[in-house]
C-alpha cells in the first residue's frame, strides 16, 4: 500500500530550524558575553599588573632620588675637604718662603742699602727703602736677578733726598718670589 504523509512536513523542518537557530543564537550570544568576559579580566589584570609595577617603580624611583641626593651631598662634601686640604698643602708648602726670602734679602742686598718697607701679596714682593748711590741700587737689581729665589726686579722709583744732612737715594722696587725646591736652589748657585 502507498502510504501518503499528510502531515505539514515543511511547517515542522521551518521549525526545526528556527529552533535550531535560536539555539546557535543563544550560544553564540552566550559564547560572546564569555569571551568578552574574558578578554575584560584578562585587561584588567594587565592594568592592575602594570599599576603594581608602576608603583613599584616609583619607590625605587623614590630610594633611588634619596640616594642621589645623599650622593650629591658627599660629592659636595669632599669637594670642601678637597679645597681644605688645598688650602692646607698651599700653607704647608709656602710656610718656609718667608724664610727664604728674608735669608735670600739678607744676602742679596749689598752695603750701603737700607731697607725700609716690604709688603708681599701673593709671590709679589715690593720693597722701599735708601741707596748711598744709583749703583747700589743697579747692585741690587743684579743680584736679586742671579738669586734662585727672587727673579724680574722692576725699578719703580729712584729719587734723590736729603736725609740727616746726607745725600742719599730713596727708592722703590718690586720683584717676584719663585718657588724653588731648597735642592733646586742650591744647584742654581
Amino acid at each position: 500500500m502507498i502510504r501518503i504523509n499528510l502531515l505539514p512536513h515543511r511547517e515542522e523542518a521551518k521549525k526545526a530550524r528556527r529552533e535550531q537557530f535560536y539555539v546557535l543564537g543563544g550560544l553564540i550570544a552566550t559564547l560572546g558575553a564569555l569571551i568578552v568576559f574574558a578578554v575584560y579580566t584578562f585587561i584588567g589584570s594587565a592594568i592592575s599588573s602594570q599599576d603594581s609595577s608602576n608603583n613599584f617603580l616609583k619607590g625605587e624611583i623614590a630610594v633611588l632620588d634619596k640616594q642621589l641626593d645623599q650622593i650629591k651631598r658627599l660629592k659636595e662634601q669632599t669637594q670642601a675637604l678637597l679645597s681644605r686640604k688645598q688650602v692646607i698643602e698651599n700653607l704647608q708648602r709656602d710656610r718656609g718662603e718667608t724664610v727664604y726670602l728674608l735669608s735670600e734679602l739678607v744676602n742679596q742686598v749689598p752695603e750701603g742699602i737700607y731697607l725700609k718697607s716690604l709688603k708681599q701679596d701673593g709671590l709679589r714682593i715690593n720693597i722701599s727703602g735708601y741707596a748711598q748711590s744709583n749703583a747700589r741700587i743697579s747692585a741690587l737689581m743684579r743680584n736679586l736677578e742671579a738669586s734662585p729665589w727672587l727673579e724680574q726686579p722692576q725699578l719703580i722709583e729712584s729719587k734723590a733726598i736729603v736725609q740727616n744732612g746726607r745725600r742719599m737715594n730713596e727708592f722703590g722696587m718690586n720683584f717676584v718670589l719663585t718657588r724653588v725646591k731648597p735642592e733646586e736652589g742650591k744647584e742654581k748657585k
